[in-house]
Protein backbone atom coordinates (compact mmCIF):
# COMPACT_ATOMS: atom_id res chain seq x y z
CA UNK A 1 0.00 0.00 0.00
CA UNK A 2 1.20 3.52 -0.78
CA UNK A 3 1.96 6.03 1.92
CA UNK A 4 -0.85 7.51 3.97
CA UNK A 5 -1.82 11.06 3.11
CA UNK A 6 -1.78 13.30 6.22
CA UNK A 7 -5.23 14.62 7.03
CA UNK A 8 -5.53 18.18 8.29
CA UNK A 9 -8.81 17.60 10.15
CA UNK A 10 -7.09 14.90 12.23
CA UNK A 11 -4.12 17.14 12.98
CA UNK A 12 -1.75 14.64 11.37
CA UNK A 13 1.91 15.59 11.02
CA UNK A 14 3.83 12.39 10.37
CA UNK A 15 7.31 12.17 11.87
CA UNK A 16 9.93 11.34 9.23
CA UNK A 17 13.15 11.25 11.28
CA UNK A 18 13.97 7.73 12.52
CA UNK A 19 16.56 8.98 15.01
CA UNK A 20 13.92 11.03 16.79
CA UNK A 21 11.50 8.11 16.70
CA UNK A 22 14.18 5.94 18.30
CA UNK A 23 14.75 8.51 21.04
CA UNK A 24 11.02 8.70 21.81
CA UNK A 25 10.84 4.91 22.04
CA UNK A 26 13.80 4.92 24.43
CA UNK A 27 12.08 7.49 26.63
CA UNK A 28 9.94 4.68 28.06
CA UNK A 29 12.43 3.26 30.53
CA UNK A 30 10.56 1.72 33.46
CA UNK A 31 10.32 -2.04 33.95
CA UNK A 32 7.23 -1.90 36.17
CA UNK A 33 4.79 -2.69 33.34
CA UNK A 34 4.56 -5.13 30.43
CA UNK A 35 2.22 -3.28 28.06
CA UNK A 36 2.83 -0.20 25.90
CA UNK A 37 0.14 1.78 24.07
CA UNK A 38 1.11 4.08 21.22
CA UNK A 39 -1.36 6.84 20.34
CA UNK A 40 -1.71 7.82 16.68
CA UNK A 41 0.97 5.66 15.02
CA UNK A 42 0.18 6.90 11.49
CA UNK A 43 2.58 4.99 9.26
CA UNK A 44 4.45 3.41 12.14
CA UNK A 45 7.82 5.14 12.25
CA UNK A 46 7.71 5.09 16.07
CA UNK A 47 5.89 1.76 16.12
CA UNK A 48 8.90 0.05 14.52
CA UNK A 49 11.14 0.96 17.46
CA UNK A 50 8.53 0.29 20.12
CA UNK A 51 8.17 -3.25 18.73
CA UNK A 52 11.82 -3.82 19.56
CA UNK A 53 11.41 -3.14 23.28
CA UNK A 54 12.08 -6.39 25.14
CA UNK A 55 9.36 -7.94 27.30
CA UNK A 56 6.76 -5.33 26.26
CA UNK A 57 3.53 -6.10 24.43
CA UNK A 58 2.69 -3.26 22.07
CA UNK A 59 -0.78 -1.96 21.26
CA UNK A 60 -1.55 0.99 19.01
CA UNK A 61 -4.71 3.09 18.78
CA UNK A 62 -5.46 4.88 15.53
CA UNK A 63 -8.56 6.83 14.49
CA UNK A 64 -7.67 7.10 10.78
CA UNK A 65 -9.00 4.19 8.70
CA UNK A 66 -6.33 4.61 6.04
CA UNK A 67 -3.59 4.40 8.65
CA UNK A 68 -5.20 1.31 10.20
CA UNK A 69 -5.09 -0.48 6.82
CA UNK A 70 -1.47 0.62 6.32
CA UNK A 71 -0.46 -0.68 9.75
CA UNK A 72 -2.18 -4.03 9.27
CA UNK A 73 -0.40 -4.49 5.93
CA UNK A 74 3.02 -3.39 7.15
CA UNK A 75 2.97 -4.73 10.71
CA UNK A 76 1.13 -8.07 10.38
CA UNK A 77 2.40 -9.25 13.77
CA UNK A 78 0.47 -6.37 15.36
CA UNK A 79 -2.78 -7.17 13.58
CA UNK A 80 -4.65 -8.20 16.75
CA UNK A 81 -3.21 -5.28 18.75
CA UNK A 82 -4.33 -2.48 16.46
CA UNK A 83 -7.23 -0.60 18.04
CA UNK A 84 -9.31 1.37 15.57
CA UNK A 85 -10.78 4.19 17.62
CA UNK A 86 -10.46 7.45 19.51
CA UNK A 87 -8.03 7.29 22.41
CA UNK A 88 -10.03 9.91 24.28
CA UNK A 89 -13.06 7.59 24.30
CA UNK A 90 -11.29 4.38 25.34
CA UNK A 91 -11.99 2.76 28.70
CA UNK A 92 -8.36 1.99 29.45
CA UNK A 93 -8.99 0.06 32.66
CA UNK A 94 -11.47 -2.24 30.96
CA UNK A 95 -9.45 -2.56 27.76
CA UNK A 96 -6.29 -3.65 29.56
CA UNK A 97 -7.98 -5.45 32.48
CA UNK A 98 -6.49 -3.06 35.01
CA UNK A 99 -2.90 -3.81 33.97
CA UNK A 100 -0.21 -1.16 34.24
CA UNK A 101 0.60 0.42 30.86
CA UNK A 102 3.13 2.85 29.46
CA UNK A 103 1.85 5.34 26.89
CA UNK A 104 3.68 7.28 24.19
CA UNK A 105 3.16 8.80 20.77
CA UNK A 106 3.53 11.66 18.34
CA UNK A 107 0.32 13.35 19.44
CA UNK A 108 -2.03 15.41 17.27
CA UNK A 109 -1.50 18.89 18.66
CA UNK A 110 -5.19 19.78 18.55
CA UNK A 111 -5.95 17.18 21.25
CA UNK A 112 -2.62 16.87 23.06
CA UNK A 113 -3.81 18.60 26.24
CA UNK A 114 -6.89 16.36 26.28
CA UNK A 115 -4.61 13.33 25.98
CA UNK A 116 -2.69 14.44 29.06
CA UNK A 117 -5.91 15.00 31.02
CA UNK A 118 -6.99 11.48 30.02
CA UNK A 119 -3.68 10.12 31.31
CA UNK A 120 -4.19 11.94 34.60
CA UNK A 121 -7.70 10.51 34.87
CA UNK A 122 -6.12 7.06 34.50
CA UNK A 123 -3.00 7.72 36.57
CA UNK A 124 -3.56 4.58 38.67
CA UNK A 125 -2.67 2.37 35.69
CA UNK A 126 -0.16 4.60 33.87
CA UNK A 127 3.24 4.68 35.60
CA UNK A 128 5.03 6.26 32.65
CA UNK A 129 4.00 8.55 29.80
CA UNK A 130 6.01 10.30 27.10
CA UNK A 131 5.44 11.88 23.74
CA UNK A 132 5.60 14.72 21.27
CA UNK A 133 3.79 17.93 22.11
CA UNK A 134 3.69 21.40 20.69
CA UNK A 135 6.61 23.16 22.39
CA UNK A 136 4.36 25.67 24.16
CA UNK A 137 2.27 22.87 25.67
CA UNK A 138 5.39 20.97 26.71
CA UNK A 139 6.62 24.12 28.46
CA UNK A 140 3.33 24.40 30.34
CA UNK A 141 3.55 20.78 31.48
CA UNK A 142 7.05 21.22 32.91
CA UNK A 143 6.89 24.88 34.03
CA UNK A 144 7.67 25.69 37.66
CA UNK A 145 5.58 28.04 39.77
CA UNK A 146 6.34 31.71 39.30
CA UNK A 147 6.74 31.18 35.56
CA UNK A 148 4.24 32.84 33.21
CA UNK A 149 3.63 29.51 31.43
CA UNK A 150 2.76 27.80 34.71
CA UNK A 151 -0.89 26.81 34.87
CA UNK A 152 -3.48 24.05 35.14
CA UNK A 153 -1.48 21.46 33.20
CA UNK A 154 1.62 22.25 35.25
CA UNK A 155 -0.06 21.79 38.62
CA UNK A 156 -2.02 18.66 37.78
CA UNK A 157 0.81 16.90 35.94
CA UNK A 158 3.42 17.72 38.58
CA UNK A 159 1.17 16.72 41.48
CA UNK A 160 0.96 13.13 40.25
CA UNK A 161 4.05 12.77 38.08
CA UNK A 162 7.68 13.82 37.95
CA UNK A 163 7.83 15.75 34.68
CA UNK A 164 10.83 16.24 32.44
CA UNK A 165 11.55 18.03 29.17
CA UNK A 166 13.67 15.71 27.02
CA UNK A 167 14.43 17.54 23.77
CA UNK A 168 13.08 19.94 21.15
CA UNK A 169 12.18 18.90 17.62
CA UNK A 170 12.44 21.01 14.47
CA UNK A 171 9.35 21.34 12.31
CA UNK A 172 11.26 20.15 9.21
CA UNK A 173 11.21 16.50 10.35
CA UNK A 174 7.44 16.21 9.85
CA UNK A 175 5.21 15.73 6.84
CA UNK A 176 3.66 18.21 6.52
CA UNK A 177 5.80 20.51 8.65
CA UNK A 178 3.75 22.08 11.45
CA UNK A 179 3.86 25.83 11.94
CA UNK A 180 5.14 25.42 15.50
CA UNK A 181 8.13 23.95 17.28
CA UNK A 182 7.75 20.64 19.06
CA UNK A 183 9.14 19.05 22.21
CA UNK A 184 9.20 15.60 23.76
CA UNK A 185 8.40 15.24 27.46
CA UNK A 186 8.40 12.32 29.88
CA UNK A 187 6.25 11.82 32.98
CA UNK A 188 7.01 9.24 35.68
CA UNK A 189 4.31 8.58 38.23
CA UNK A 190 5.08 9.50 41.83
CA UNK A 191 5.07 6.81 44.50
CA UNK A 192 2.41 8.50 46.60
CA UNK A 193 -0.60 10.61 45.65
CA UNK A 194 -2.10 13.31 47.88
CA UNK A 195 -5.05 12.10 49.91
CA UNK A 196 -7.59 14.28 48.20
CA UNK A 197 -10.26 13.45 45.60
CA UNK A 198 -8.87 14.09 42.14
CA UNK A 199 -12.08 15.61 40.73
CA UNK A 200 -12.22 18.08 43.61
CA UNK A 201 -8.56 18.98 43.16
CA UNK A 202 -8.84 19.40 39.39
CA UNK A 203 -11.87 21.66 39.71
CA UNK A 204 -10.12 23.79 42.34
CA UNK A 205 -7.02 24.26 40.20
CA UNK A 206 -9.08 25.14 37.13
CA UNK A 207 -11.19 27.61 39.12
CA UNK A 208 -8.08 29.31 40.47
CA UNK A 209 -6.43 29.71 37.06
CA UNK A 210 -9.60 30.81 35.30
CA UNK A 211 -8.91 34.19 36.93
CA UNK A 212 -5.16 33.89 37.25
CA UNK A 213 -4.56 37.62 37.77
CA UNK A 214 -6.74 37.69 40.86
CA UNK A 215 -5.73 36.59 44.32
CA UNK A 216 -7.10 33.26 45.46
CA UNK A 217 -9.30 35.10 47.93
CA UNK A 218 -11.19 36.52 44.95
CA UNK A 219 -10.89 33.76 42.37
CA UNK A 220 -12.22 31.12 44.78
CA UNK A 221 -15.30 33.04 45.95
CA UNK A 222 -17.55 30.29 44.63
CA UNK A 223 -16.31 28.03 47.44
CA UNK A 224 -18.02 30.25 50.06
CA UNK A 225 -15.02 30.17 52.36
CA UNK A 226 -15.32 31.33 55.94
CA UNK A 227 -14.10 34.85 56.71
CA UNK A 228 -11.38 33.57 59.02
CA UNK A 229 -10.04 31.23 56.37
CA UNK A 230 -9.93 33.94 53.72
CA UNK A 231 -7.54 35.90 55.92
CA UNK A 232 -4.90 33.15 55.72
CA UNK A 233 -1.73 34.27 53.97
CA UNK A 234 -2.04 31.72 51.18
CA UNK A 235 -5.26 33.35 49.93
CA UNK A 236 -3.43 36.62 49.28
CA UNK A 237 -1.39 34.91 46.57
CA UNK A 238 -2.17 34.50 42.90
CA UNK A 239 -2.40 30.94 41.54
CA UNK A 240 0.90 31.01 39.64
CA UNK A 241 2.70 31.75 42.92
CA UNK A 242 1.70 28.41 44.44
CA UNK A 243 3.73 25.25 43.92
CA UNK A 244 1.85 21.98 43.26
CA UNK A 245 2.48 21.03 46.89
CA UNK A 246 0.94 24.32 48.05
CA UNK A 247 -2.09 23.67 45.85
CA UNK A 248 -2.52 20.34 47.61
CA UNK A 249 -2.28 22.14 50.94
CA UNK A 250 -4.83 24.70 49.73
CA UNK A 251 -7.22 21.94 48.66
CA UNK A 252 -6.93 20.23 52.02
CA UNK A 253 -7.62 23.49 53.85
CA UNK A 254 -10.70 24.20 51.75
CA UNK A 255 -12.09 20.68 52.13
CA UNK A 256 -11.70 20.94 55.88
CA UNK A 257 -13.40 24.34 55.92
CA UNK A 258 -16.34 23.31 53.76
Amino acid sequence: MSKVKPKKHLGQHFLTDKNIARKIARSLQLDTYDTVLEIGPGMGILTEFLRQKPDKELYVVEIDDESVVFLKNNFPSLKDNIIRGDFLKLDLTKLFNGKQIGITGNFPYNISSQILFKVLDNREIIPEFSGMFQKEVAERITARHGNKTYGILSVLAQTYYDTGHLFNVNENVFNPPPKVKSSVVRLVRKDNFPEIPYDFFKKLVKTAFNQRRKTLRNSLKSYNLSDNLKQARIFAKRPEQLSPEEFVELAQIIRHDT
